[in-house]
């Protein structure tokens, strides 16, 4: 059975009341821009569900995945359309989906009808008595049988203007539509906690751009390239993915040769953050994100965090910051960063830690420092946001 039509199904969306059509749009553009490369479908809305149909040949592995990456979705529902239903037409659609669907019969079943036709001549509950002894009587003697209070396949049958029949659900990644909630900048190192953070963020609707902080020739072209690489993954998740790359080499060196030592991470950070908040206000983006989780080390305990935030007026979100880091794993080995994090290609922060950083510094303890960059680090900073690149990763 070729599959031709798929049921998605969504959840925080449906809780929208009156806004709902708005994300429900969003996540139709989304869906349209994904499968587009693939052949021509037809992506619309109902009350409730949205509806993608194929309109010509294509790779159902390949847009099946597209939509289980797709923020939004629940669940993508591969099912058997019959066009002006009648409970005859059903009967026969259900058993032919069947036997098309699987090999053996050794399971139980139950059927769930919805029955959204109200003109439908046969009421809800004896229309699933009706199909279950339909495919009971086909199935029984090759293994089926009936348990409707634990089944092993649900037989979902939608009646609506035409009736839909499946019982697999595909699971997608919930939360919102990319587009339904501003834009954001993301700090985008090679490591494992900064893919994670962007991933998280644009499952509530963000959409995501991010910086990479490049210092050749303490950095290699690789660890540029992982990168890429990680934001090419995060992608196909959240949409494509504008990637500035900002050349810091001289930057760290200024601050290593002024500023004492144990506090040159802090004092990075915060120059980071600020060439960040410059991008974010030529790009329309109402906040910076990174992947940083308190007491991960020591450039993240809370007095160090302060310090940092402290060096930009706009909002600074960190999703991970209450996950240790076992949890941050489990999350890159979910969403398919973790093999490409794990690469061993430093980046720019890693050079330049001090053996013994300072866990607990003061604002005015930094401040101060940075007083000796005075004079020196201001056309550092013209030249790192002129010779700035882009790329868009897909």
């Amino acid at each position: 059975m070729k599959i031709k039509t798929f049921i998605i199904k969504y959840a925080e969306i449906g809780t929208k009341g009156k806004n709902r059509y708005v994300f429900e749009d969003v996540l139709c553009k989304r869906l349209r821009s994904r499968l587009k490369p693939l052949g021509s479908f037809n992506v619309r809305r109902d009350y409730g569900r949205i509806y993608v149909e194929a309109d010509s040949d294509y790779d159902y592995d390949e847009a099946v995945q597209r939509m289980s990456h797709t923020f939004g979705i629940t669940g993508i529902c591969p099912v058997h359309e019959v066009e002006d239903p009648t409970p005859e037409k059903i009967d026969e659609a259900a058993a032919e989906y069947f036997e098309e669907e699987y090999d053996s019969y050794n399971f139980t079943f139950k059927v769930h009808v919805r029955r959204r036709n109200k003109s439908f001549p046969v009421h809800t509950m004896d229309m699933e008595a009706r199909l279950g002894g339909v495919l009971l009587d086909r199935f029984e003697d090759r293994g089926l049988s009936v348990n409707v209070h634990d089944p092993d396949v649900m037989v979902e049958v939608e009646i609506r203007g035409n009736a839909y029949i499946y019982s697999k659900i595909i699971p997608g990644p919930g939360g919102l539509p990319v587009g339904t909630n501003g834009r954001a900048i993301s700090l985008l190192s090679g490591g494992i906690d900064s893919p994670v953070a962007t991933w998280m963020i644009a499952k509530r609707g963000v959409e995501m751009q991010a910086v990479y902080f490049n210092s050749p020739p303490y950095t290699s072209e690789r660890a540029l390239e992982k990168v890429q690489d990680l934001g090419r993954i995060v992608s196909h998740y959240a949409g494509p993915i504008k990637l500035h790359v900002v050349n810091f080499t001289e930057l760290q060196l200024a601050i290593y040769d002024n500023c004492p030592h144990d506090e040159l991470t802090i004092i990075m950070k915060r120059f980071m953050f600020k060439i960040a908040e410059r991008i974010a206000k030529e790009e329309d983006a109402g906040c910076i994100v990174t992947g940083e989780s308190i007491g991960q080390v020591s450039s993240q305990t809370l007095f160090s965090l302060g310090v940092i935030d402290n060096a930009v007026e706009c909002p600074v979100y960190r999703p991970c910051i209450g996950l240790d880091k076992q949890e941050i794993v489990d999350i890159s080995e979910k969403i398919g960063t973790y093999e490409t994090s794990i690469r061993p290609y430093e980046d720019c922060c890693t050079i330049f830690v001090a053996k013994h950083p300072v866990t607990k510094p003061t604002l005015e303890q930094i401040t101060e420092s940075e007083k000796k960059l005075e004079g020196i680090v201001e056309p550092i900073l013209e030249k790192a946001m002129e010779t700035r690149t882009y790329t868009w990763l897909r």
